[in-house]
């Protein structure tokens, strides 16, 4: 049997991040998360490999909006997973470096998502949207959902602990 498969073709393109300069160490988590969010940085290039952007940004929250599609899809057909799971990464380690002090950072050391329905590649935008629920001198733990922007469902949550990194 010959079956005929169509090629798509998807291209994105990102700015390199900035080497951590003097002026960027002297900067709060949420002054370069909303410098990110102005355009005055460079946005983490995976946004642009997945297909999500930051949308709000403020202390102990950081929003983002994704857009699933058929780049994203699983051998069974639906949205992967992953897809998900690092754009409640990103809210979440976002939504604890807006509380962190200049020179500080982070990484995630625990993550717990939970899928509550399929995405498929024609769901809408999906807005996923964190908050940091304590930020101590060695760790930090938050909270995040992923609700359909066209239909308010849940689609996902999830939890984080992370490392949070003095100098």
């Amino acid at each position: 049997m010959t079956t005929t498969h169509e090629t798509i073709t998807r291209t994105h393109t990102w700015q390199p991040r900035p080497e951590p300069a003097p002026d960027l160490l002297g900067m709060t988590g949420l002054e370069i998360l909303r410098a990110a969010h102005e355009g005055a940085l460079p946005a983490a290039s995976i946004m642009s490999t997945l297909g999500f952007r930051l949308t709000e940004v403020g202390e102990g929250r950081a929003v983002f909006e994704g857009d699933p599609g058929g780049h994203l899809l699983n051998p069974m057909g639906t949205v992967h997973g992953g897809f998900l799971a690092t754009l409640l990464d990103s809210a979440l380690g976002s939504a604890v470096m807006t509380r962190l002090p200049a020179g500080s950072t982070y990484t995630t050391v625990q993550l717990g998502v939970h899928m509550i329905r399929p995405v498929l590649s024609d769901t809408p935008t999906l807005r996923c949207e964190g908050t940091a629920l304590h930020v101590g001198r060695t760790t930090a733990t938050a909270e995040a959902r992923i609700i359909g922007t066209h239909d308010g469902r849940l689609y996902a949550h999830g939890t984080t602990t992370c490392a949070v990194l003095r100098p």
